[in-house]
C-alpha cells in the first residue's frame, strides 16, 4: 500500500485542562489535508504517545478514522516497549478501521536484533493491516540494523519504514536490499531531499503542520525531475525545519500552529511550553 509521499506525524490537541480536544483535532485534520498531507500518522512521537493512556489513544484513533472519512489514509501508532500491549493495541486499531499501523523500535528495554525481529514479527502476524516500522535510535536507545529491517521486509504486511537515525548510508543499504514494494520514508524533515535522492519514497514530517504545501512542492519537484528547483526549495525551507526542533518536539510546532490560527493547546509534562524569548527565536525563522 502506498500511503503517499508527505505524511504528517500529527500532534495531539489538548484543551486548557490537558485533556484530549477533539474539536481542535477536527480543525487540525482539515488544515493538514488542505495543505498537502497525503496521510496522517496518529499518536506517534509528535503525538506525545507516551503520555496518552490506552483509553485516550483509542478515543483519538476512532475520532481520526471517522472524521477523516477516507479522505486520506490514517496510520495509527500502536508500538511500545511491551510486545503484548503493542499486539493488543494493533488488533484494536484493525477493528476500528485503521489503514495501517506504525510500530516503533522498543524503547528502554534495548532488545538485541533478534528481539527486535521477534517483536515486530509478533505484531505483524497478529494483524492483516500494513505495518510501518519506525527506527528512531536517539529516542529509543536501540538502533535497528539494516539486516533486521531487510529480514522484516520479507513479512507480507510489513511494507514501510520510517527511518529517523539520520544515517543516509544505513537508509541506502535498506533501499538497495529490499523489494521495490517496500517503502522507505525519511523520519527527519531536514533529510527529506537527500533521502529522496537515494531512493526514499517521501517523508513522515513534523514541519508539514506549518509548511505542508511547500514540503509537497519540493517533493513533487524532485519526483518530476526538477532537481535544481527541489534543491532551491530545500535550502529555503531548511531553517524553518530546524527551528521547529529548537525545543523538544512537538513544543515548537504546537506554538507555530497557534500562530497560524490552529490552536492545539500545550504539551503534557515533562515537556514545557516555550518561554517568550524562545517563542521570539522560533518565530524569527518564519517572518
Amino acid at each position: 500500500m502506498d500511503f503517499g509521499q508527505v505524511l504528517t506525524a500529527m500532534v495531539t490537541p489538548f484543551d486548557s485542562n490537558g485533556e484530549l480536544d477533539l474539536k481542535a483535532a477536527s480543525e487540525l485534520i482539515d488544515h493538514l489535508i488542505a495543505t498537502g498531507t497525503d496521510a496522517l500518522v496518529v499518536a506517534g512521537t509528535t503525538g506525545e504517545s507516551p503520555t496518552l493512556s490506552t483509553k485516550e489513544k483509542l478515543e483519538l484513533f476512532q475520532f481520526a478514522i471517522d472524521y477523516t472519512n477516507k479522505r486520506v489514509p490514517v496510520i495509527l501508532g500502536t508500538g511500545s516497549n511491551d510486545t503484548a500491549s503493542s499486539v493488543a493495541l494493533s488488533k484494536q486499531a484493525e477493528v476500528l478501521g485503521a489503514d495501517g499501523i506504525m510500530a516503533v523500535v522498543p524503547y528502554y528495554n534495548r532488545p538485541n536484533q533478534s528481539g527486535m525481529f521477534a517483536h515486530f514479527q509478533q505484531i505483524a502476524t497478529n494483524v492483516s493491516l500494513p505495518v510501518m516500522l519506525y527506527n528512531v535510535p536517539h529516542r529509543t536507545g536501540a538502533h535497528m540494523l539494516s539486516e533486521t529491517v531487510i529480514a522484516l521486509s520479507k513479512l507480507d504486511n510489513i511494507i514501510a519504514l520510517k527511518e529517523a537515525s539520520g544515517d543516509l548510508e544505513h537508509m541506502a543499504t535498506i533501499i538497495d536490499h529490499t523489494d521495490e514494494q517496500f517503502i522507505v520514508y525519511s523520519g527527519d524533515d531536514s533529510l527529506t531531499l537527500p533521502a529522496l535522492s537515494i531512493g526514499a519514497h517521501g517523508v513522515v514530517s513534523v514541519a508539514s503542520h506549518v509548511i505542508g504545501n511547500q514540503m509537497k512542492e519540493m517533493v513533487n519537484a524532485f519526483k518530476s525531475g526538477e532537481t535544481k528547483r527541489a534543491a532551491t526549495l530545500h535550502l529555503s525551507l531548511l531553517p524553518k525545519m530546524k527551528a521547529l526542533f529548537l525545543s523538544p518536539n512537538p513544543v515548537c510546532v504546537k506554538h507555530r500552529l497557534k500562530k497560524i490560527g490552529i490552536d492545539t493547546g500545550g504539551t503534557r509534562l515533562p515537556l514545557l511550553s516555550l518561554t517568550s524569548e524562545e517563542q521570539e527565536l522560533v518565530d524569527s525563522f518564519f517572518s
